[in-house]
């Protein structure tokens, strides 16, 4: 089993070299657009991009998301010239993926010689401090799925990518987070539109209850969404450095809601207690909410974007 996955990833990254030219045989960057996000491939030079669709390249699987165009682009990006590819939407488990599958296209990422990986999604914050429209940059993540059995390393491991049981404790590139702040600081991003903070993957598709929201918030994630995790464990597993960025699209619903009780209670009369929690019912996430706010940060996502790999390229 483990040699007919590793026979995949490799007449994967074949197929792919044999359809491009000298510049990108050495890719040595990658990224990954979450929903809404996917112009984030608008930032590279036009005159350089290469294109598949993912129902052409063997091995991939299609996305059936909104927002995820479902593409792998090839290009040169910022004023070094980054050899890139980016992945114009990703697999999510909840759409039926196995997580092997859903991570299938970092590992071919490493053999097309990507070393540092951007993983870009929309989420929602859990932190109160938080805004829609903020940046996190991820320093750690909680896998509700991986706590529960459920990791892109199930199996047989991958030996030649790398070893059985990898640390994660350092999953988020220190260098590179440092990169990304000084990156939106130079072209001048308020200190308070761009924060630290521990991203919470969860299965989906539904959204989260109150109660799990409290409960992700108690255990220290300040950011919570459907992605990313499984590739930034593959992507550690393979030794590719990693930087994550998360797009806050929403703030998620934390609050008890009303008390049935009391309100019932207070109309016959017997109570005078008023109940002051939030009406929960009319506050309800929506995808389309995800892409408003995709689009209306999609140009300074772009801008920094762009930066952060100069900035890589430089410092490699």
């Amino acid at each position: 089993m483990t040699k007919s996955v590793e026979s995949s990833i490799q007449v994967t990254s074949e197929f792919l070299k044999k359809q491009l030219p000298e510049t990108f045989q050495s890719v040595s960057l990658g990224i990954i657009c979450g929903s809404g996000l996917g112009g984030l491939v608008d930032t590279i030079d036009p005159s350089t991009k290469i294109e598949f669709a993912y129902k052409d390249i063997p091995g991939f699987a299609v996305s059936t998301v909104a927002g995820h165009a479902g593409k792998l682009v090839f290009g040169l990006l910022g004023e070094s010239n980054v050899p890139t590819v980016f992945m114009v939407g990703r697999f999510h488990f909840y759409e039926g993926h196995t997580l092997q599958h859903c991570t299938f296209p970092v590992r071919v990422m490493k053999l097309l010689g990507v070393q540092s990986l951007i993983v870009t999604n929309a989420c929602g914050s859990l932190n109160p401090e938080h805004k829609v429209g903020d940046i996190a940059v991820l320093n750690d993540h909680l896998s509700v799925p991986g706590m529960s059995g459920f990791s892109p390393l199930i199996g047989a491991n991958l030996d030649s990518f790398g070893p059985r049981f990898p640390a994660v404790s350092d999953a988020y590139t220190y260098a590179l987070r440092r990169i990304a702040f000084e990156a939106a600081f130079s072209i001048g991003w308020a200190e308070d539109d761009i924060r630290e903070g521990v991203y919470a993957f969860v299965a989906g598709p539904s959204y989260e209850t109150r109660a799990e929201a409290r409960h992700l918030a108690i255990m220290g994630a300040d950011v919570v969404g459907m992605s990313t995790v499984p590739e930034v464990i593959v992507a550690r597993h393979s030794g590719i450095k990693v930087l994550g960025l998360s797009l806050i699209t929403n703030a998620v619903v934390t609050a008890r809601g009303k008390d049935a009780k009391k309100e019932v209670l207070q109309q016959l009369g017997r109570s005078t207690e008023v109940d002051s929690e939030i009406d929960t019912e009319k506050v309800i996430a929506n995808h389309e909410e995800v892409l408003e706010t995709s689009a209306r940060r999609a140009a300074q996502m772009q801008q920094l974007v762009k930066k952060i790999a100069d900035l890589i390229s430089s410092s490699q």
